[in-house]
């Protein structure tokens, strides 16, 4: 299956959830991350006291795992722009960066790993959906 990884998933996985690690083990035959999704692991990872270590985990995990990121382009952006629309046009409001990353997944043609429910209110994403707090 093709994981596209929410910035949540990233975050728990490099944590050693269990249920994270399990789940990227047994669905995740390809992986992917949204440009998105590492722009705020990057700002995250500046503005924090470990960012060198944090840095060197993320491009270890990203060679071991093989993960290929998906960047933002003429095909993504038309994607954002239909799924805003569609969640405006609903009255729903999510982060926005979210949108970005449903419509990176929507162009990978992926299943998008997230704890968001929030997810839920974009027609036609694949969601694999964990709660393991």
């Amino acid at each position: 299956m093709k994981l596209v990884l929410d910035t949540n998933i990233y975050c728990d996985f490099a944590e050693g959830i269990p249920a994270v690690v399990d789940a990227l083990a047994d669905y995740g035959s390809q992986l992917y991350l949204p440009a998105v999704v590492v722009a705020e692991l990057d700002f995250g990872f500046m503005k924090g006291t470990k960012s060198r270590e944090n840095q060197e985990r993320f491009q270890r995990i990203i060679e071991q795992l093989n993960i290929e990121i998906i960047n933002i382009d003429r095909d993504v952006a038309r994607k954002y722009a239909v799924i805003y629309l569609n969640l405006v046009k609903a009255g729903r409001k999510i982060p926005i960066n979210d949108v970005w990353v449903a419509a990176c997944c929507m162009h990978a043609g992926g299943t998008l790993f997230t704890r968001d429910r929030h997810f839920e209110a974009i027609a036609g994403l694949d969601l694999l959906a964990i709660n393991h707090f």
